[in-house]
């Protein structure tokens, strides 16, 4: 990744309040070559990200397909988040889209936009998005709305 991406994840993550850390756990994709297929490369990848979450972690998965929301509708999930108790895996797929087995697993599917975004800008702008959501919560002069 280019050191922007770590760079704007860990200034978001870095803002959060202790007990709610932010972390990012990259997982290494399978290695690409032309005898493997977009939908095997899905798969590969679904099967590592499913793999990774943890149990009985709430998943979040950032898919086009999933729903938008408002930054008020996100602080409101957000609290319900809290409120459960339960760690929170965002799950962010590679440049091949997401499996439908990791869909299937998600308890919600968010969309950031209609647009398509790479991957390491979305890691960026989730963080982004969880810190926002969280000063709205706490009246933080951050969010400004």
């Amino acid at each position: 990744m280019p050191g922007w991406v770590a760079a704007g994840f860990d200034e978001y993550a870095g803002r959060m309040p202790r007990e709610l850390p932010l972390v990012m756990r990259a997982l290494p994709g399978p290695a690409r070559s032309r005898a493997i297929d977009t939908a095997t490369l899905r798969r590969l990848e679904g099967q590592a990200l499913l793999a990774a979450i943890p149990e009985p972690a709430l998943v979040v998965a950032l898919d086009e397909r999933g729903r938008t929301v408002d930054t008020r509708g996100l602080a409101d999930r957000f609290a319900g988040w809290q409120q459960s108790g339960r760690d929170v895996a965002l799950i962010i797929g590679g440049a091949a889209g997401l499996d439908d087995a990791v869909r299937e697993r998600a308890d919600w599917l968010w969309s950031l936009s209609p647009l398509t975004f790479p991957h390491m800008l979305v890691r960026v702008l989730v963080a982004e998005q969880i810190y926002r959501a969280w000063s709205l919560l706490n009246n933080h002069p951050y969010h400004r709305a």
